[in-house]
């Protein structure tokens, strides 16, 4: 069965897609396991707050923050991860995806979850990016809103059943992404949020 007029990860129009093929989220499930890609900076998140931030504290851009200027490091393009999640897709089910990017992990996660799950996510699973920490400093922002608004180093997240979870560890290390495993899916009560950071 082919649905026409699909996109690729790429947002590129494919001519047919395999129906079985297309990543939508209905197949996940409570004990399904969620992975966290690195980002390679703040993407496309929170730059009006990221403006506030630097409009109140005036920093150098021109200075060197872990080895480049910070204004360099604000500005790193957003990752694509195209390649190694197509590469991903032939070697097991994969059940959803979120490009972490336009909002925080809190924000994109529930974009990819049935109503009756949630994601639950260990902040203590992935160290966070210099970027972020000096951007909750300097902006005094609060945890909560850091997951809201940032990926705080988390720049896409992938759903895959607990069984294929270290395989896919695996095969997204060895095509060069950095890879953590964040969290978990758990049943969901109605007045729940859909993706909570604990």
């Amino acid at each position: 069965m082919y649905a026409e007029g699909e996109y690729d990860l790429a947002g590129f129009a494919v001519g047919m897609v395999e129906k079985s093929a297309i990543v939508d989220g209905r197949g996940i499930g409570p004990g399904d396991a969620v992975l966290g890609l690195a980002s390679s900076g703040a993407h496309s998140n929170g730059y009006s707050l990221i403006r506030k931030i630097l409009e109140r504290t005036m920093p150098d851009l021109g200075a060197d923050f872990h080895g480049r200027p910070l204004g360099r490091v604000l500005l790193e393009p957003t990752r694509i991860y195209v390649k190694p999640l197509l590469a991903l897709m032939r070697q097991m089910p994969v059940k959803g995806m979120a490009h972490i990017t336009g909002g925080g992990l809190v924000e994109n996660l529930p974009r990819v979850l049935p109503e009756a799950v949630k994601a639950v996510i260990s902040r203590s699973s992935w160290p966070m990016p210099p970027l972020f920490q000096w951007l909750q400093r300097e902006g005094k922002v609060a945890d909560a809103e850091m997951h809201r608004v940032f990926n705080c180093g988390i720049g896409m997240a992938v759903v895959v059943a607990a069984e294929h979870a270290d395989a896919a560890v695996r095969a997204l290390s060895g095509a060069g992404e950095t890879v953590f495993r964040i969290g978990s899916i758990e049943a969901r009560k109605a007045v729940e949020p859909q993706a909570v950071v604990v």
